[in-house]
């Protein structure tokens, strides 16, 4: 089965994200976490590299990916942010959508990092996680309402964020776990 072309005419790029993060959040460490997905939301390491040894097929689809205004409810998150780039995509495994990914990228970031600033359909992770100024900080979680209908997604769905510096910039790198999620064996491959 090959990923929808979410590109149609009547879904282009938009200056708001598809999904948004206004939510409670909380630290992961203090939460009770459903057993299937703990190991996932408290993964230190990338997201990316974990979900590739446990699919065969593995593929990045680009929903979103432009400057916009960073919304007022993440500005603590990311201080003196304006603006920055937004970018949406869906993390595929085996032919299917597994996480919905959103991550913000402040304008020094992408200044400064410039491979950051054209990724497309290239992971992320495969590019941050080989840095070796990167930090991690505190990881938080909580549950959004998923409406990706091109997806056939309807769904309350666990979410995690974190903030990371490379090299002292900052990104916002937020994951919400989709129900198929749980069709994924829980041993690498």
């Amino acid at each position: 089965m090959m990923p929808p072309d979410l590109f149609s005419s009547e879904c282009a790029f938009v200056n708001t994200p598809f999904i948004s993060l206004d939510a409670s959040w909380r630290e992961a460490n203090v939460q009770t976490l459903p057993p299937q997905l703990a190991p996932w939301i408290s993964e230190p390491a990338s997201l990316t590299a974990r979900l590739k040894r446990h699919c065969r097929q593995f593929r990045v689809q680009l929903l979103n990916e432009q400057q916009s205004e960073l919304p007022a409810f993440l500005q603590h998150l990311l201080p003196d942010t304006a603006a920055a780039q937004l970018r949406e995509v869906i993390l595929w495994c085996n032919d299917m959508p597994c996480v919905y990914a959103q991550s913000w990228l402040p304008q020094q970031t992408v200044t400064v990092l410039r491979p950051l600033a054209d990724l497309g359909e290239r992971p992320l992770g495969d590019y941050i996680f080989q840095q070796p100024g990167l930090h991690r900080g505190i990881i938080e979680t909580t549950q959004l309402d998923i409406a990706l209908p091109q997806l056939s997604v309807a769904a309350r769905c666990h979410a995690r964020r974190s903030v990371f510096t490379l090299d002292g910039l900052p990104l916002l790198v937020a994951e919400a776990f989709l129900p198929a999620m749980a069709l994924l064996d829980d041993t690498p491959l």
